[in-house]
């Protein structure tokens, strides 16, 4: 993939964040995508749903399962405007994503390179390439506006 498609679907991965922060959720988007083609997006959900585990990444994985008919993903990137848990990590392995795309660190909860490096640990049975930073600026700025107006 080129860095012009990169930061295009990090782009809509930001609108999608900001769906997230219209519903008074943490703005963190996320769009998976294979061969060109969006198959799945979301965006952070937890409150509305009373569900803990509803990160955007889990929420674009269940959407591109269900539209594939399939939980395995091979091939596909995800990207997310944040930097995933420790969880969305485990889950995008257990997906066979081929690709992690994030925007912003996250350095309390991040589990790709902040906190842990979850992909690198020992015995897994699948890899996921990581970029990070693209359109890092934007990304941490959708989440320091979001929690600034809710100190305000």
């Amino acid at each position: 993939m080129s860095e012009a498609n990169d930061v295009r679907w990090m782009q809509y991965a930001l609108t999608l964040a900001r769906r997230a922060a219209d519903q008074g959720e943490v703005p963190v988007g996320c769009v998976i995508v294979h061969e060109g083609e969006i198959i799945g997006e979301g965006w952070n959900q937890p409150i509305a749903t009373s569900d803990p585990t509803a990160h955007a990444e889990i929420v674009a994985l269940r959407d591109a399962g269900r539209r594939r008919g399939n939980y395995r993903l091979s091939g596909a990137t995800l990207y997310v405007t944040l930097e995933p848990c420790l969880m969305c990590a485990g889950a995008m392995v257990h997906a066979r994503i081929a690709r992690l795309v994030f925007g912003a660190t996250d350095p309390k909860r991040g589990a790709v390179d902040s906190t842990a490096k979850a992909f690198e640990t020992r015995g897994l049975n699948h890899r996921v390439e990581v970029s990070g930073g693209i359109l890092e600026s934007e990304c941490a700025t959708v989440l320091r506006d979001f929690f600034r107006e809710r100190r305000d």
